[in-house]
């Protein structure tokens, strides 16, 4: 058996194209055990109490301006039907002048296209309305 330890006599050394990793394993094991040990101090180190989900209603107050949006497309002023755009963009002008400026709020039917809701956003836009809200009902609540 025989094994060579060294150059042989007279050789010049020979340039190693092979990358040692050894120091790079050796950094990433100390980075890692960093890690590992600070992790838990800084997600538990202050007790805190998260708040509670829940649901706020919110009053509507008399001065607030229902516009409701049917399945067909039809414009209601809390009750009364508005025929056309037009006349929307019109009572809208009269309101705006108000100070303070109540705000509008838009209740639009699932089953209504966006373009109903849409002409309704443009003649708030027009008539100078700055408030616009849109009323929705919270999905139900699945669980606990």
């Amino acid at each position: 058996m025989a094994m060579t330890v060294g150059p042989a006599e007279g050789d010049e050394d020979e340039v190693v194209s092979a990358i040692n990793t050894t120091p790079l394993v050796d950094v990433m094991l100390v980075l890692l055990i960093i890690f590992l040990i600070t992790i838990p101090v800084v997600t538990t180190s202050v007790p805190v109490t998260l708040p509670k989900e829940r649901n706020e209603i919110r009053e509507t107050k008399p001065e607030n301006i229902t516009i409701s949006v049917d399945a067909a497309g039809r414009i209601y002023w809390n009750d009364l039907r508005i025929p056309t755009t037009a006349a929307l963009i019109e009572r809208l002008k009269k309101i705006s002048v108000l100070t303070p400026q109540p705000e509008v709020q838009v209740r639009g039917d699932g089953g209504a296209r966006y373009e109903s809701v849409g002409r309704i956003i443009y003649a708030c836009q027009r008539a100078g309305i700055a408030k616009v809200g849109f009323i929705t009902e919270p999905p139900p609540r699945s669980g606990a």
